[in-house]
């Protein structure tokens, strides 16, 4: 079962759209894979309770952040760019700041599609170390998992196992995971619309069934 003590918790600040969610569920299971607990906006379905409140909760309660700040920018004419990461990014930074408690010892992993992108919108935080993980579509989920790794290895002290262990572990899993979920009678429809909880819920699973493949 998960650990949701805040030594174990890792909030994640990312986009929640469907071009994104390859790279988010890679970071999910990298996390979980680790013995750590991802924490997300989207891991409770309650339409009475208030956003904003929840994400200091999670912030709070999380000694460890990971924020995508790739939305930044507009893709399109006429399109507005998303204030929504920078400002959790902004919530937590306070948090290590001013709220005591222990609250100082939280570390950060800063993700962007492009490296320096971020400095037109943010320039605040040009002294920070970015990590980027590109824009192509099949190796980007796999660039993030090796900066997550790295960063987890650093600033958590997990085993130092290889990213590409951890990516085959995740192919394993997502192969064991629609099997599952098609003998559950799903259609693969279904399974891609299925909520992050419910993911999220499977991969601990997977993980204390023993990793089955």
């Amino acid at each position: 079962m998960p650990s949701y003590d805040f030594e174990n918790c890792v909030f994640i600040n990312c986009p929640f759209d469907e071009d994104f969610a390859p790279i988010l569920q890679a970071m999910m299971f990298c996390v979980v894979y680790f013995g750590l607990t991802p924490r997300l906006a989207s891991e409770r379905n309650d339409s009475g309770e208030n956003r904003l409140e929840k994400i200091r909760g999670l912030i709070e309660s999380s000694k460890y952040s990971i924020h995508d700040l790739s939305r930044c920018q507009a893709k399109h004419v006429g399109e507005h760019f998303r204030l929504n990461m920078p400002f959790e990014l902004g919530i937590d930074f306070g948090c290590r700041q001013y709220y005591g408690s222990g609250r100082q010892t939280k570390r950060f992993l800063i993700l962007e599609e492009k490296q320096y992108r971020f400095q037109a919108a943010l320039s605040d935080i040009s002294g920070c170390d970015i990590n980027a993980y590109g824009d192509d579509i099949q190796l980007a989920p796999q660039k993030a998992v090796k900066h997550v790794r790295n960063w987890l290895v650093s600033e958590a002290s997990v085993e130092p196992v290889g990213a590409k262990r951890v990516l085959g572990k995740y192919a394993d899993f997502q192969e064991w995971y629609w099997e599952k979920k098609r003998e559950q009678g799903a259609s693969e429809d279904e399974i891609t619309e299925y909520p992050t909880s419910e993911l999220l819920s499977e991969m601990f699973i997977w993980m204390e069934s023993g990793q089955p493949v």
